[in-house]
């Protein structure tokens, strides 16, 4: 069991170059821009589910990271250009989640789609983007004072908040890898079929 284990968190992942991840979109200049545009709306539009359904929508808001990792697989300038421009669709139709999208969800579809071209195994990836999503939680919460943990969560710093803070990253990023890694390849299986 423990060998096991040991070989899922350390098996070399799929070659993840980006001719290979999703069709060959950068070929074309339009394609790509057409593509990444689409995906920054797409990301604004789950991550502004939760202002707009309230309930509901939060189960749909934390969707708008894989658009971002898709986006980040074509390149990184690619994830950027969405990343940014899911930023500016938000200050249009729902600005109280700019203070949450560019440091939780979005930042961790970068960190998710940059580490999984780059990175070899599945505990760095789960690593990287686990500390990028606890920096960008810790920078909301401590430097900027937003209460996105919740108004019975103090906003002083406090170790023992900051460990579970790491550790639900670690998990939720666990599972954003597997979510990711799964995608990437029904896409190519969808590719392979074409």
């Amino acid at each position: 069991m423990r060998e096991l284990l040991l070989n899922y968190w350390t098996k070399p992942l799929p070659q993840m170059e980006s001719e290979k991840i999703l069709p060959r979109v950068g070929a074309n200049q339009t394609k790509t821009l057409i593509t990444i545009a689409f995906f920054g709306a797409i990301t604004a539009l789950f991550q502004s589910a939760g202002g707009f359904l309230p309930g509901p929508g939060y189960l749909i808001s934390p969707f708008s990271t894989a658009p971002i990792v898709l986006s980040t697989l074509i390149s990184l300038r690619s994830g950027l250009t969405a990343y940014a421009l899911s930023i500016l669709l938000l200050l249009l139709i729902q600005p109280s989640e700019l203070i949450v999208f560019p440091f939780t969800t979005g930042l961790l579809g970068l960190a998710l789609g940059f580490s999984i071209t780059h990175f070899k195994n599945r505990i760095q990836v789960v690593l990287f983007s686990s500390v990028a999503l606890w920096v960008g939680i810790a920078l909301v919460v401590y430097a900027f004072r937003f209460p996105l943990l919740g108004p019975s969560v103090r906003i002083n710093f406090q170790i023992d908040i900051s460990v579970y803070v790491f550790l639900f990253s670690l998990i939720y990023s666990g599972i954003w890898t597997e979510i990711s890694l799964r995608l990437l390849a029904r896409l190519n299986k969808a590719k392979e079929g074409v």
